[in-house]
């Protein structure tokens, strides 16, 4: 078996060899994200909603961006809510300051009871930008 190409974001590494995962990993011109939660350095969550979903988006994005690529590039989200009925429209309302214009990723959306300690999660899967490509035709990697 090949070694996983992951992406790590500045400044984050420790946190994920501390538990044992990768951040990303690229695989056939894709990257896929492993889910992020609002969390500070450290690993402690935000401990109020709206930062924490916002600090869930710049972790998301610091990974993106460490790919090369931008939220533009995702294809594909799943979104995990702790209590949806209580939280959706809280976390909804910030979504478009990340998300973008239309055409939009698909999106599912997961209703859960626990995320230790967390109450928004979000994991994606984007298209890895092409290199060299210079539009429509060219090769792809």
């Amino acid at each position: 078996m090949a070694a996983r190409d992951v992406v790590f974001p500045p400044g984050r590494q420790a946190l994920y060899e501390r538990n044992r995962y990768s951040p990303a990993v690229r695989s056939n011109g894709f990257l896929f994200v492993s889910g992020q939660v609002g969390s500070r350095e450290d690993g402690s969550p935000e401990p109020e909603l709206e930062a924490q979903v916002r600090r869930a988006f710049d972790n998301l994005n610091a990974i993106l961006k460490a790919a090369g690529c931008t939220f533009d590039d995702v294809v594909d989200v799943t979104v995990f809510i702790v209590d949806p009925e209580s939280n959706f429209e809280t976390i909804w309302k910030l979504v478009p300051e990340y998300w973008g214009d239309a055409p939009h990723p698909t999106l599912t959306g997961i209703g859960v009871t626990w995320l230790y300690g967390f109450q928004f999660e979000i994991k994606v899967i984007a298209k890895l930008p092409e290199v060299g490509g210079t539009g429509p035709g060219s090769a792809s990697t």
